[in-house]
């Protein structure tokens, strides 16, 4: 579908509606966070992009080297044609220095995104979500040439496409994988089907589970939807997460990390890291210590380092579902007219 530029009054529509806002805070929270992804090194990151540093909200393009990058060490040997899915970014892997995004612009959405959106038009098209249907799409995605411009692939994508290279159906291909990477398309399922969908928890935990059987990543995007179907039923952002999170965010845990600064719980408390252990409590904390602020959340979201785009898809999301995107923010999205199209001309 070729986007067309939308109208002031489609995009009010859409963020007029909570889950599809919700989704496109997920897209926001994502590419704010792009240039900083996977920064461990704090110092570092306020020096290379002081921006961020000051509490700027604006996009920004990434720069080279990356201080943090584990692409010199980063692995995967391509099984066959059904498993090649690095291709011309393939000869940057084993390179010191090289940023996981070298070549997204500013506003643009990391690759577990841009499949999000590839998801809610799928979903959006046929009216209906169709699991073998989409795994049909995200090969073919994954495959042809010129989709995405992203350097850095997943772990998950490479245990899938290894699979299916040895001849498993794609039904069959994925993997326990812990990472809230998992998380990323939650947004975009829940958006695409509308969050007073009867079956919504199942059909996503269903969708998650096609790539991450990790029973921890299932049950927070199980978590995550319940939060957030009540947050774009009505319910106060904080009201939701202390009703829903459950041991993956307690009272006890709020309480002792109350008056913290976020450095401080998120690289503190819990690890900045990808692992879903403590990656969902760290998203759900700085959903409930900004609720109320999009802009402040998802900033705090990037700047704390570490996994900070696959958290934006529970930070941004919660934190839209309940205020407004601040308009730049939306402008600079480079996906924003392709979603606003997306919703506002499919019936």
């Amino acid at each position: 579908m070729t986007a067309v530029d939308p109208s002031p009054a489609a995009v009010a529509r859409l963020v007029a509606e909570p889950d599809r806002a919700a989704f496109l805070g997920s897209l926001v929270a994502d590419a704010l966070a792009m240039p900083v992804h996977w920064y461990y090194d704090r110092a570092a990151l306020d020096r290379d992009y002081p921006e961020l540093a000051a509490a700027a909200v604006a996009y920004l393009a990434p720069r080279s080297p990356h201080p943090d990058s584990i692409l010199w060490r980063s692995r995967y040997d391509c099984p066959g044609p059904q498993g090649d899915i690095l291709r011309e970014q393939a000869r940057f892997w084993g390179q010191r220095g090289v940023h996981y995004h070298q070549f997204l612009a500013a506003g643009e959405n990391t690759l577990n995104f841009r499949l999000a959106a590839e998801l809610a038009a799928l979903v959006r098209r046929n009216r209906h979500y169709d699991p073998e249907r989409w795994l049909e799409e995200y090969v073919a995605f994954m495959l042809a040439p010129g989709k995405h411009r992203d350097t850095y692939v997943e772990e998950y994508h490479r245990h899938f496409f290894t699979n299916l290279a040895h001849g498993r159906k794609p039904i069959n291909c994925g993997v326990r994988d812990e990472h809230i990477g998992g998380l990323a398309q939650v947004p975009a399922l829940v958006a695409a089907l509308g969050a007073r969908h009867p079956d919504l928890t199942r059909l996503v935990r269903l969708h998650v589970g096609l790539t991450h059987k990790d029973p921890e990543v299932l049950d927070a995007a199980v978590v995550f939807t319940r939060i957030l179907v009540r947050c774009c039923r009505g319910s106060g952002l904080r009201e939701a997460i202390a009703e829903e999170a459950g041991p993956w965010l307690p009272p006890r845990r709020r309480q002792e990390w109350e008056g913290l600064p976020d450095r401080a719980v998120v690289g503190g408390k819990v690890s900045p890291a990808c692992y879903i252990a403590e990656a969902f409590p760290a998203a759900l904390w700085l959903a409930w210590r900004h609720a109320g602020d999009v802009a402040g959340g998802i900033v705090a979201n990037a700047l704390v380092g570490g996994d900070n785009c696959h958290r934006g898809a529970v930070v941004g999301a919660l934190l839209a579902s309940t205020a407004p995107i601040p308009e730049g923010l939306l402008n600079g999205l480079v996906c924003r007219d392709r979603v606003v199209d997306l919703f506002d001309t499919l019936p």
